[in-house]
């Protein structure tokens, strides 16, 4: 039976956006230098007549969701050419339900098939483009879909997810682990999430793998802007408490090292937590260990400001079982590139990770129904950036609002697109700039209406025109 809330698709429509990045940000083995949001408007009718629309946007970063062989363009233009077939795909779409069964049951009966269809063909004799890549291309249509709900019902989203607007609780979608003891019959998402959330959050600013750390380092090409190049710079201006930083996973003594260069500039300005990101690209515990270990005995003060390691391993979690318990003995290890379903997180629960980074580029509905598996089975969590500029970065910091994180949330478009985000941030000026170490969005009317941009809808039309020309390759209206 379905409710009289329930929703169906009537139209999409699909723009992309371009962006240059500031200063470049290396993904493992790549660089990213500039990178194409999609952005999409969805249209919802109600069974009672009503009709609304919503936004969703996510950055198509190649370098992330396609690590691979084949150009950079390549990968590029076969991203946006699967996008603009989901945009069909999703218009056509006649499935109705609240956003988290619609959005659910669109990735199980179409996405992957249109995923596989599109290596069979488009990509035949060709590098296979991953599901990861096909689930951002999917989101920012699913991201729109769950906007689209709350605007029609002039709700919060996140509200919305109870029995009162769905028609299946979490049973229907998740399995628990064996012999946990846990059932999801009769519960849904609003049970595993902050009834109050907060309305300010400690931001987490990135160091990538070919950030300049110190004065000796400037080359003479860098940016002369208002923005900090140092890393120090950076954390006076903004006041950063957190400090994400990325590690090449290839080369101990590289990675040992610049832990303890941005950990002592981070110390000596009162920075209080660090986290290390690997990038996937190590393949044995002992080395994460090792590092570890010798960051303990030789910088104590520094091993104990490492709050979490982000996932050093394969994307492939199926592909590679590592056993990991003897690295999440020593500190939080978190899943994050392979944290695709529920079904890899208990997978990952099994061989000894701690929690979950949660992205919203994997879909919004993906992302509530990992937060709930792993809530459950006492796994902690973490809200990650995907370098999110403009609209992107809404969702993103509403989702680590009603999560409930281990420490704020992962936020750095500023840092490497700041100008992007120029006309949002004249709307939602706390949620694009980093104060006290925090971004704050305490200024909101409501909070979560609608996953929040709400009141960037005439803007975003706007800067739609303004970039008409690169930015719509596809309207598609059922």
């Amino acid at each position: 039976m379905g409710k009289a809330t329930d929703i169906r698709i009537i139209g999409a429509t699909l723009y992309f956006l371009p962006v240059q990045a500031r200063v470049p940000l290396k993904f493992g083995a790549e660089t990213l230098s500039h990178v194409t949001c999609a952005r999409v408007c969805v249209k919802v009718a109600s069974r009672r007549g009503g009709a609304a629309q919503g936004w969703g946007e996510t950055p198509l970063s190649v370098q992330w969701v396609w690590p691979g062989k084949a150009t950079y363009e390549e990968r590029h233009k076969a991203l946006k050419e699967f996008c603009i077939k989901l945009t069909g795909l999703w218009a056509s779409f006649a499935e109705r339900g609240h956003p988290i069964e619609v959005g659910h049951e669109f990735q199980k009966a179409v996405l992957e098939e249109a995923w596989k269809a599109f290596n069979r063909r488009q990509r035949r004799g060709k590098e296979p483009m991953p599901w990861l890549a096909a689930l951002v291309c999917c989101s920012p249509f699913d991201l729109a879909l769950h906007d689209a709900f709350g605007q029609l019902h002039r709700r919060p989203t996140y509200r919305t997810y109870n029995s009162e607007f769905m028609s299946r609780d979490l049973a229907c979608y998740l399995q628990p682990a064996r012999s946990s003891g846990i059932s999801f019959r009769g519960k849904y998402p609003g049970d595993f999430l902050i009834a109050r959330p907060a309305k300010e959050l400690l931001a987490w600013h990135l160091i990538g793998g070919v950030d300049v750390l110190e004065e000796s380092e400037l080359k003479g090409n860098e940016p002369k802007d208002a923005y900090p190049v140092l890393l120090e710079d950076w954390i006076r201006k903004d006041g950063l408490k957190c400090l994400k930083v990325k590690l090449r996973g290839n080369d101990a003594d590289w990675d040992f090292n610049r832990l303890i260069r941005v950990g002592s500039i981070g110390l000596a300005n009162k920075v209080m937590w660090l986290s290390a990101d690997f990038n996937c690209t190590v393949s044995d515990p002992a080395y994460v260990n090792g590092i570890l270990d010798r960051l303990r005995d030789e910088q104590p003060r520094l091993y104990g400001m490492v709050l979490y390691v982000e996932q050093p391993f394969p994307y492939e979690l199926d592909q590679h079982p590592i056993d990991v318990h003897s690295l999440s003995a020593r500190k939080p290890l978190f899943l994050d590139e392979s944290a695709h379903s529920w079904r890899l997180i208990c997978l990952g629960r099994e061989l000894g990770w701690s929690g979950v980074a949660l992205k919203t580029c994997k879909t919004q509905t993906g992302a509530i129904l990992g937060a709930c598996w792993a809530r459950a089975h006492g796994m902690g969590l973490m809200v990650q950036d995907l370098t999110n500029p403009m609209l992107a970065q809404i969702p993103h910091v509403l989702l680590a609002a009603h999560v409930g994180t281990i420490m704020g949330v992962e936020t750095n478009a500023m840092q490497f697109y700041p100008e992007a985000s120029r006309a949002e941030a004249k709307v939602h000026s706390g949620l694009y700039r980093r104060r006290n170490g925090k971004i704050d969005f305490s200024a909101w009317v409501d909070l979560d209406l609608a996953i929040g941009w709400t009141k960037l809808r005439d803007n975003c039309r706007s800067r739609q025109h303004r970039l008409e020309p690169a930015s719509v390759p596809a309207r598609v209206v059922s």
